[in-house]
């Protein structure tokens, strides 16, 4: 029989933007206490920002899980907001439909999802407009 995954799972706050990164921040630290190698870290890091922002932002909060197995690690973001009408187009790089007050803060830049996808070895992405989003990306172990 095969090690259980290990499974840590943040809940992001609508509207805290003071909180933005905190659970990417512990992903991170948790991934280096795992041993987990660095490159490996750097771009969970980046996945579960860009993740974090993303619910943050456009769906005011959710729940964000990372999942470490033997051979990779998967970030799962989840939300209850809008959904994404077009995929393809919330893809490109530069795309974006935060709001100005979202922008003036600094954020919003339509880098999330390319970031995420660049980032990772898989991503899946299932949203329903009205119903949420479900982001899944995996990274895989060095060997793997």
């Amino acid at each position: 029989m095969g090690q259980e995954p290990y499974v840590e799972e943040y809940t992001i706050q609508a509207g805290d933007f003071t909180a933005i990164g905190e659970a990417s921040t512990k992903f991170r630290a948790t991934l280096k206490m795992l041993g987990i190698p660095s490159e490996v870290v750097r771009r969970a890091a980046v996945v579960a920002y860009e993740a974090e922002m993303n619910a943050m932002i456009h769906a005011g909060g959710g729940t964000l899980r990372m999942t470490v197995a033997s051979d990779h690690l998967e970030i799962m973001a989840a939300d209850q907001g809008p959904g994404i009408p077009d995929v393809a187009l919330a893809m490109q790089e530069g795309y974006s439909t935060a709001s100005d007050e979202i922008r003036e803060l600094g954020f919003g830049a339509g880098m999330g999802l390319p970031n995420i996808e660049r980032n990772s070895d898989g991503m899946n992405i299932e949203t329903e407009v009205g119903i949420g989003t479900i982001l899944t990306a995996r990274i895989n172990f060095p060997g793997q």
